[in-house]
């Protein structure tokens, strides 16, 4: 029986090549498709599961409200929180904090030094809590005291050719004094699916150390509250409801922040919420992220996409399959007659589109693990190079594929296998109304999905073009940064710097060269609660603080709305602030010409001397922040040089030389500004290729079916169309009569789909702190391209019905 069934399966798959081909090629591109975007999807969800307690670890979230307004939401909080929440709540295991540590570490005996940026100051939990994996050393002892460090795998290689290297020490040039750290253990490579990128740890009792050599008794390393540059790690015992746990939040911000007097005199207040650990790289993007974050919507936008073009894949098979049941009504008709009952010949047909979906799966196979290097390279995904998927992805595509099978070919199936033989031997058998409405119905659903992706594709375009090409208020272009010197001591640092720009500017390809503690770019973690003195009652607003010379304001050119720059004619420019526009209205200002001359104090007492127009300092994902530029001619963070476009590396090559003369012991990095600005979109344009790739595949499969489908039907009107042509029909009215029930599908499509299209897109737009209106022509684009495409896909087929001969048709009829 299943011998039969095989062979007159194979002999109707060859029966008609042309509709089999495009039923394999149909499923064999939504079937790699959804194979690779489960992939992706699968990689992007597994950030920071590989830790053995990922479900009972959440990170502390704080925002802060003035009068009850939003200013802005971290990632980081107070360092204080850890320790009380572990005495306040039993429920609280364990707790963990980082902060930032960047070192200039060298290793002398071996004369290398790097600077290292993606380490941070550490509790000894840190190592169990986050997963950090020792290859060697004691887990309780690496990180319980000060001087300790644990690096990883490859920075223990790169520093000493060796991972032997427990005990060995590297020096912190950086520090103040020098410092020596020894390596106590060295961990595997961290895992590049976390939101954390960790190279080394150091311990947190060194960080204490700091504030305990500068004769600070608070302990403001474990105490303060209003330092909010810690990332704050709970795990939480066996059972706690997170639900449960954040409901006990608001009671614990106002025990401990909201009823201190400072925050009720500048009526401030902080609300704490909890994130769990493994939502973090999704669905965090705060302040102070350790990492640039993915995007949930993103995920979630592209797993959809892969369900969708499985779905027209398998409406394809439908169509064409119950498109076909005229042709093969007879061969049931024959069966039936011959004995054949209605579950075998549905046995017979699901076979069919088994095997059908067999080849396909093959041959999707084939084409996955070939393209899948490619693919992770598109994505910007540092991952191995063969196909990996979690079994969690493995089931949900076994079960997708498994029901879309039984489901597409359930339908065909039956329809088939219900005809009457009587009817259909004797020719009395037409396709049935309900088949055709069914078939109606799909074809509407699939370019209605094709108008959604088009109108998706050409607002992510818009979207990311918007953002890369939206005026920023500061002039970026062809600026070299070099990351500041960190050896030279405070003492003579200023005398090293101001011979080191003087030579600088001498070189004919330097146009002008500026210091500054942040470059755009770059998040600012410089913030201070500062407060009109003519506008006592408003209280503090936190600003975030950036440190300039006197040339940083011309050299990127920020707009002076009012007051002037700082100048060495003004020694009181030393006490001076220029505030941005954002920043005005929150201290009371009513414009920037009230703000010059008035003055506002946080620690120290500064005079507003000018007001520059709002930059964005970061990209425009995220909003402009209020914003005080103060005069810092010490600053070492970095340093910015205005080049000439006309050689490039000669001048880089000149710079490099003077470097080595004036700062011997800091490495030498460079970094073209508007280069490192654009990795900010970088994310969001490669979604927009994998958008604008799938969407085109979807497309594409959808095509396939309607080709199928408009021969189908041509065929079916051979005679017809021969009786017009005899009767004078001309080439344009079979033509437009062939094709008009097809593209008036396409057009109700439009209709259903533009509404949904703008809901979705409306949707992702929000994630955009400053974004794109839609505009309604873009639906009107997105529906005449389909409209197109549909009408070109099925012109073909009518234009050569058209042209055939009649007379020929006739007879052959």
């Amino acid at each position: 029986m299943i011998k039969n069934f095989l062979t007159i399966s194979l002999r109707n798959l060859t029966k008609r090549k042309g509709y089999t081909a495009l039923n394999i090629l149909g499923l064999t591109i939504g079937i790699a498709c959804c194979l690779l975007i489960f992939q992706y999807v699968s990689y992007e969800r597994s950030y920071d599961t590989f830790q053995k307690n990922a479900s009972r670890i959440v990170r502390i979230r704080l925002d802060q409200y003035k009068q009850g307004k939003l200013l802005w939401q971290s990632a980081t909080s107070y360092p204080a929180f850890g320790p009380l929440m572990k005495k306040d709540y039993p429920e609280v295991e364990n707790y963990c904090r980082l902060i930032d540590d960047e070192l200039l570490l060298s290793n002398d005996a071996k004369n290398i030094k790097f600077s290292e940026k993606k380490g941070y100051y550490a509790d000894p939990s840190s190592v169990d809590m986050l997963g950090v994996q020792l290859l060697s050393g004691n887990h309780a002892a690496v990180l319980n005291a000060p001087g300790k460090m644990i690096i990883s795998e490859s920075m223990a290689k790169k520093y000493f050719g060796t991972d032997d290297v427990i005990g060995k020490t590297l020096i912190a040039r950086n520090q103040n004094p020098v410092q020596t750290l020894q390596i106590t253990g060295v961990f595997k490579d961290y895992p590049k699916n976390s939101h954390l990128i960790i190279d080394y740890l150091v311990s947190y009792e060194t960080f204490r150390q700091i504030f305990i050599r500068g004769g600070q008794k608070d302990d403001p390393a474990n105490t303060r509250i209003g330092w909010y540059d810690f990332y704050t790690y709970i795990q939480l015992k066996p059972g706690t409801d997170l639900g449960t746990f954040q409901a006990k939040m608001p009671v614990f911000a106002n025990k401990y922040i909201n009823s201190l007097q400072n925050r009720k005199v500048n009526n401030i207040t902080d609300q704490l919420y909890i994130i769990p650990l493994s939502d973090i790289y999704l669905n965090s993007n705060y302040n102070q992220e350790a990492e640039v974050n993915g995007s949930g919507s993103a995920v979630n936008f592209m797993f959809l996409i892969g369900f969708i073009i499985m779905a027209i894949a398998w409406i394809n098979y439908i169509n064409l399959s119950t498109a076909r049941s005229v042709e093969r009504a007879k061969e049931v008709g024959v069966r039936k007659v011959l004995g054949a009952a209605k579950a075998t010949l549905v046995k017979q047909f699901m076979l069919e589109n088994a095997l059908l979906n067999i080849i396909s799966i093959i041959i999707a196979g084939i084409a996955v693990a070939v393209l899948t290097p490619w693919f992770n390279t598109l994505m910007g995904k540092d991952v191995a190079t063969g196909f990996s998927m979690s079994a969690k992805y493995w089931l949900i595509f076994s079960g997708i594929f498994i029901a879309g099978t039984l489901l597409s070919g359930l339908y065909p199936a039956f329809v088939l296998s219900d005809y009457k033989p009587v009817a259909v031997l004797k020719g009395a058998f037409k396709n049935t109304s309900g088949g055709l409405v069914l078939r109606k119905a799909l074809i509407i659903a699939q370019f209605g999905i094709s108008v959604v992706l088009i109108a998706g594709t050409i607002i992510v375009y818009q979207q990311v073009n918007f953002m890369r090409n939206q005026k920023l208020g500061v002039n970026i272009n062809q600026t070299l940064v070099l990351d500041g010197a960190q050896t030279v001591a405070d003492s003579i640092y200023w005398n090293t710097l101001r011979p080191f720009k003087n030579e600088v500017l001498k070189n004919s390809g330097v146009k002008g060269m500026t210091i500054s503690t942040s470059v755009m770019g770059k998040e600012i973690y410089w913030t201070n609660g500062y407060k009109s003195l003519e506008h006592p009652d408003l209280g503090a607003s936190t600003v975030y603080r950036l440190g300039v010379d006197y040339d940083f304001i011309p050299q990127f050119q920020l707009k002076l709305l009012a007051g002037r720059n700082f100048s060495k004619n003004f020694k009181t420019d030393e006490h001076a602030a220029i505030l941005n526009d954002r920043a005005l209205a929150q201290m009371g200002f009513k414009d920037a010409k009230d703000a010059i001359g008035k003055k506002i104090a946080s620690g120290d007492t500064l005079t507003i001397i000018g007001v520059v127009q709002s930059f964005h300092h970061l990209g425009l994902q995220k909003p402009i922040d209020p914003q005080l530029i103060t005069l810092r001619l010490n600053a070492s963070h970095a340093y910015s040089l205005k080049l000439q476009t006309t050689n490039l590396q000669g001048t880089i090559a000149n710079i490099r030389a003077l470097w080595s003369r004036y700062f011997p012991n800091d490495p030498f990095n460079y970094y073209f500004l508007d280069d490192d600005f654009n990795t900010q979109y970088q994310s969001d344009q490669r979604f927009g290729q994998m958008f604008t790739l799938f969407a085109f595949l979807a497309i594409l499969i959808a095509c396939f079916g309607l080709v199928g489908l408009s021969a189908y039907n041509i065929l079916q009107r051979t005679k017809e169309v021969g009786i017009r042509k005899v009767l004078g029909a001309s080439t344009q009215n079979v033509v437009f009569i062939l094709s008009k029930d097809f593209l008036l599908l396409v057009i109700i499509s439009f209709v259903i789909a533009a509404p949904v299209s703008w809901l979705v897109m409306h949707h992702w737009l929000q994630d955009f702190a400053y974004r794109i209106d839609i505009s309604w022509w873009v639906f009107g684009i997105a529906g005449l391209i389909a409209f197109l495409i549909a009408l070109s896909t099925i012109s073909f087929q009518a234009i050569k019905a058209a042209f055939a001969n009649p007379v020929k048709s006739l007879r052959s009829e």
